[in-house]
């Protein structure tokens, strides 16, 4: 059982005061026991005042000691919460300084400003409406373009199947040639609605900005030269397509050699090569705008044109 402070303190100092009354009267029997009673009633209070001074040190020490722990905690809040700040105003300067060198490097390249304004302003509107099916699908277009402009700076590029899209916008870039193939597995494609809206890019590059257009069909054989491949080469000559077709059996042995891809190169830059798979399905698009292979493109387009027939 624990003893309250104010009860343990008035018993000692009734045992000191006893004590010293007692020894008093030992020592001097003959002396007025009112004085004997006076003295140990003085002892008896300093023994007190004593054990209150001791107790108030000891409370003293323990508030200056919690003071200190406070303050050191104040303190070494105060250091984590300015280097905090410290770094987020860093970051952010280092934000601004990179935002401003983006579009300054974009002022001086070729690529329109506002285009890239635009697409930053309506990502943050996108983003701006929360989670959701919408924003999910933002960010996957940001992503796959991102992915297209990293590709894009080693000069090529690709993704799985046939991307029609790529194909519509270098249409709509070109401003000199376009050299085509077309081969045997694409000859289903001309009759889709892709197809469609390809032709008559090609034809508003022709008429617009007077666009050279010419396109190889490759057949196997002669006999793949029928009346449906003839009314399409009529058909996209009258729209001022250059056109001529070529069959595989028939060409030299030196010719024969190489690629029978399906692949348009625009104004000797950029080559467009769809790649098909075993079934003859087109598994992958690449962009291509590295020197070496578009000399080798070049030159097997030109190959196959030469020994190609304009009037089948």
């Amino acid at each position: 059982m624990r003893i309250p402070p104010v009860l343990l303190k008035t018993l000692v100092t009734v045992v000191v005061a006893t004590i010293a009354y007692v020894t008093t009267n030992l020592i001097n029997q003959d002396q007025n026991k009112l004085w004997q009673l006076a003295v140990s009633i003085v002892i008896g209070g300093a023994t007190l005042i004593v054990q209150y001074m001791v107790d108030f040190e000891r409370r003293l020490a323990s508030v200056e000691t919690g003071q200190q722990a406070y303050a050191r905690e104040v303190a070494d809040r105060l250091t984590g919460h300015h280097r905090e700040m410290r770094t987020l105003v860093d970051r952010r300067f280092t934000d601004i300084s990179e935002a401003t060198e983006l579009f300054d490097t974009l002022d001086h390249s070729m690529l329109r400003l506002d285009g890239v304004t635009r697409l930053a302003r309506s990502a943050t509107r996108v983003s701006s409406l929360g989670p959701g099916l919408v924003s999910a699908f933002a960010r996957e277009e940001i992503d796959r373009l991102a992915s297209v402009m990293e590709n894009l700076t080693t000069m090529s590029a690709d993704c799985p199947g046939e991307n029609h899209d790529w194909l519509m916008a270098l249409t709509k870039c070109t401003t000199g040639t376009m050299d085509a193939t077309s081969s045997f597995v694409e000859r289903n494609y001309w009759d889709s609605e892709p197809a469609l809206r390809y032709l008559q890019a090609q034809a508003e590059a022709i008429a617009q900005r007077g666009v050279k257009v010419r396109r190889l069909f490759i057949v196997q054989k002669p006999e793949g030269v029928d009346p449906a491949l003839l009314r399409l080469c009529e058909d996209q000559r009258n729209m001022g397509i250059d056109t001529r077709v070529v069959a595989l059996s028939e060409l030299p042995p030196n010719v024969r050699r190489g690629t029978t891809n399906d692949f348009v190169i625009f104004d000797e830059t950029l080559c467009y090569e769809v790649e098909p798979d075993l079934l003859h399905e087109n598994a992958k698009t690449t962009l291509n705008a590295r020197e070496d292979h578009l000399r080798q493109r070049v030159k097997r387009f030109r190959e196959l044109w030469d020994v190609g027939l304009s009037d089948t």
